[in-house]
């Protein structure tokens, strides 16, 4: 049985916000649904999606991806959608008042990290992120280069031992 829950749990990646770890510190994320016509679940199927330039907004109680874009469907003739109207998120109350409490705290946004198929349903996962400075990309860019070097360092140490 414990094989069955691991078929269900795997997340097949469509549209990925490449940009975001790069400019923002995550602070945490959560999975959302989202509300889309079937020309929109069509296009992202076929990974016609970018999230560049998107963000979430919380109006009325409810949270909202705005800016990001999904790619008419070509198949759809006259009942195609418009590539980017803003398009609600589905998320618990709570969840939704915990976010809005940190986004009031400064320097907090909330961001789309990627749009993925989980268990046949498209999900969007959103995190609560503050943005980076320049010093800091920099910093971060220095780390992640040093990491690799420790890596590749071990790996040539451990094949010259065989």
């Amino acid at each position: 049985m414990a094989g069955a829950a691991g078929k269900h749990d795997d997340k097949k990646a469509v549209v990925r916000n490449k940009r975001a770890r790069h400019d923002y510190e995550i602070d945490s994320t959560l999975e959302t649904g989202i509300v889309l016509y079937g020309s929109e679940v069509k296009s992202l199927r076929a990974s016609q999606g970018s999230l560049v330039d998107a963000y979430v907004d919380i109006r009325n109680g409810e949270l909202w991806l705005i800016g990001a874009q999904i790619s008419i469907y070509p198949f759809a003739h006259q009942f195609n959608h418009e590539p980017r109207r803003d398009r609600k998120l589905l998320a618990h109350r709570q969840e939704i008042r915990r976010l809005a409490t940190k986004v009031r705290e400064k320097g907090f946004s909330i961001i789309p990290l990627a749009i993925y198929l989980a268990r046949g349903k498209i999900k969007i996962e959103v995190a609560l992120a503050r943005g980076k400075r320049t010093y800091e990309k920099r910093e971060t860019k220095r780390a992640e280069e040093a990491r690799r070097e420790m890596e590749a360092a071990g790996r040539r140490k451990g094949a010259r031992e065989d």
